[in-house]
């Protein structure tokens, strides 16, 4: 019998029924002829330079990929040099837009102008333009808020500030966190609304609000909200609601996270500096949610072929859980270019033919749904991983393993398999004698990323026992 592999269950001290999810294995849809789907490992981070700090954000700009590394605002060539363009400042997460001509980096409360023509960077220095959280442009306009104010700059001048042309978001006295510019309409993204606005023109502020578009939920902070799929996806809530993840659209909102996902968000105390960023790759819309010691991935396009939510957790962790080590995403020279945030001065891309994480091995795991015999029970004689095979490095013959719970909390010991060596592509991963249930048990997998495989189907032979 085929046992579903794409996410598994367990139990907790609720007692509830929880879900889990595969970590560092990216659920595919595709059917093969095996199943209508797979796991394969999610792409290894390679190094390819190293900048002047720790990675802040970055944009594609003219064909260029620019990035904010420490207090610098750097260049990173297509032949992965380094080039610093000048300083914009302490602060974290910055925010990067671009006119025609001039390249807008919100840093530490700052508003900074590069322009690639005249190699010059100049900080905006007006004292009507206040304290800036986020910056959008839209229309001929820098748009800045400080969390009370939406701010324009001048038409014909950008680093000027009319402060009789400010707006302001007033339908709920909520602040605004941040701003995302869709369809050439500007989101005022508040903690507890979003709100639409279009430029009508006029001799003060030129933008209005569309009462119609308004959203009832808003973001927890700055940079928790992004625009996925054509609609804005965002971490936040409602008034006295808990957090969760949304897509916000046509003034209505559709919620993307599962109970477990909200379980999972449950137990973080601070929410603010999360980060959304999304990733389009090979058919996968993906929307990646940072945590601080993981990152929640949902895809879209996998979530819509299957007829259910699909949610991956990505982890640079050989144990346990802790921060994943790629973020502010980048496309740009045919290739994904990011940074690693944990410390290390480095800018990474993706290598699909290892799943390593900047040279250091990290762990996949995956589970099952419950095996169930209507309470007879069954032996189970055999469990075998259909999978992909001979994908490691020359030399190495890797092992995985497979344990079972019969209450979803407690798991038995170990047993390991070797995976196989390099070329032999027609090793067969498989358990005998894997014992036997009274009621219900659910099977768990483990690995690390030197066993570089991919998984179509879980084969369990098993047979009743007698009624």
């Amino acid at each position: 019998m085929q046992v579903p592999i794409l996410s598994g269950i367990f139990t907790d001290n609720g007692p509830d029924f929880r879900q889990s999810y595969p970590v560092n294995m990216a659920p595919v849809v595709l059917p093969n002829g095996i199943s209508n789907g797979y796991l394969r490992p999610t792409e290894g981070l390679v190094e390819i330079a190293t900048g002047p700090g720790v990675d802040r954000g970055g944009i594609e700009y003219d064909g260029v990929c620019y990035r904010v590394m420490g207090t610098k605002l750097v260049r990173v060539t297509a032949f992965d040099t380094v080039v610093v363009l000048g300083d914009v400042g302490l602060g974290g997460q910055v925010t990067m837009d671009y006119s025609f001509d001039l390249l807008a980096i919100a840093s530490g409360g700052n508003l900074f102008y590069y322009n690639p023509v005249l190699d010059t960077l100049v900080q905006v220095t007006d004292p009507d333009l206040g304290t800036v959280l986020d910056v959008v442009w839209v229309d001929g306009y820098f748009m800045t808020t400080d969390g009370e104010f939406l701010v324009v700059t001048e038409l014909n001048d950008p680093s000027q500030v009319n402060p009789l042309k400010y707006g302001s978001s007033e339908v709920d006295p909520d602040p605004v966190v941040g701003l995302v510019k869709l369809r050439n309409e500007v989101y005022a993204i508040n903690r507890n609304t979003i709100e639409v606005f279009d430029n009508v023109g006029g001799e003060f502020f030129p933008f209005a609000r569309i009462d119609g578009a308004q959203i009832q939920r808003g973001a927890i902070g700055t940079h928790a909200a992004c625009v996925y799929m054509e609609k804005i996806a965002f971490l936040g809530s409602g008034r006295n609601e808990r957090i969760s993840i949304y897509l916000g659209y046509n003034s209505t909102t559709e919620k993307i996270a599962t109970r477990e996902i909200d379980e999972i968000l449950q137990d973080y105390n601070d929410l603010s500096n999360v980060l959304l960023e999304t990733r389009v790759f090979k058919n996968q819309q993906l929307l990646y949610v940072h945590l601080p010691d993981r990152t929640l991935v949902f895809d879209g396009m996998a979530s819509q072929a299957g007829g259910t939510l699909v949610w991956t957790i990505n982890t640079s962790a050989v144990v346990g859980f802790a921060a994943y080590r790629a973020k502010n995403f980048v496309y740009c020279y045919n290739k994904w270019i990011f940074g690693d945030v944990q410390g290390t001065f480095k800018i990474g891309t993706f290598n699909e033919n290892i799943s390593s994480h900047w040279g250091q091995i990290i762990r996949w795991e995956f589970g099952t749904q419950i095996l169930y015999n209507e309470s007879l029970g069954a032996v189970v004689h055999q469990l075998e991983l259909v999978s992909l095979t001979g994908r490691v490095e020359v030399g190495e013959n890797p092992t995985i393993s497979t344990s079972y719970s019969v209450d979803g909390r407690n798991y038995s010991q170990e047993r390991f398999i070797n995976v196989g060596t390099t070329g032999n592509s027609t090793k067969r991963l498989v358990w005998f004698q894997q014992g036997f249930m009274r009621n219900w048990r659910t099977q768990r997998f483990k690995g690390t990323s030197d066993a570089h495989i991919s998984v179509a189907r879980l084969e369990a032979q098993i047979e009743p026992m007698a009624a």
